[in-house]
């Protein structure tokens, strides 16, 4: 891809990617941050950028906002046999290995035995989102959490030996989630993008989070 997502016309049809996506959202973080666009329009063109599944469907939402030079994030390594103590499953469609939570003026959470996508889109507006992953089965050594907290919160947990990366912004709010103490080289690693405006993303490890509430025979991760 070159300038983001300015794609010839023929290929409007094809399907589009998480990579394609991502470009799509880095040009709108970057023109809600210029003052380009209003928090309002910003969140529009989000969510229309979520829901597209063809390059064609993204392609307008960035036509008025297209810079040219846009960096093309780098492609995923392949993935290679885990060795991790943390569950690692490969999708069987990695292009499906996509999921949205959305708390408006409420709550989500997730906990338990539940499947870690490769990709994450969790959105809080005066409300809030609980991402426990102690004991979820992720579906890749690097999944990507995009997390935008606009009045609202957002917290991660991660099991023991997981790297956390912090890659978004805080805006009058903060952004920073923390891993392992102790990172495992063979555990899948998390990646936090995204935004936080008056609001916060934030999260721990698991042993610092449940560690603290039981005193005990903890047994590995919970129950």
């Amino acid at each position: 891809m070159e300038n983001l997502p300015d794609r010839p016309h023929p290929h409007a049809h094809l399907r589009a990617s998480d990579i394609d996506r991502d470009q799509v959202v880095d040009v709108l973080r970057e023109a809600l941050m210029s003052g380009r666009l209003t928090q309002e329009e910003h969140a529009e063109r989000l969510e229309q950028t979520l829901e597209a599944k063809t390059l064609g469907e993204l392609e307008p939402i960035t036509r008025d906002l297209v810079v040219p030079g846009q960096p093309t994030p780098a492609a995923q390594p392949a993935a290679a046999a885990s060795t991790s103590l943390v569950p690692i499953e490969e999708p069987a469609d990695p292009e499906q290995s996509f999921d949205t939570m959305v708390a408006i003026f409420g709550g989500g959470e997730r906990n338990g035995r539940w499947r870690v996508k490769r990709r994450t889109n969790a959105f809080a507006v005066f409300g809030g989102h609980d991402l426990d992953m102690t004991n979820a089965v992720f579906e890749g050594r690097e999944v990507t959490i995009w997390a935008f907290a606009v009045f609202g919160g957002i917290d991660i947990t991660v099991p023991e030996g997981v790297t956390v990366r912090n890659e978004g912004v805080g805006i009058f709010g903060g952004f920073g989630a923390r891993g392992s103490d102790n990172p495992d080289p063979n555990a899948p690693v998390v990646v936090v993008k995204g935004l936080a405006l008056f609001g916060g993303v934030g999260g721990q490890s698991s042993a610092k989070r449940h560690g603290k509430k039981k005193s005990k025979g903890h047994g590995h991760l919970g129950h």
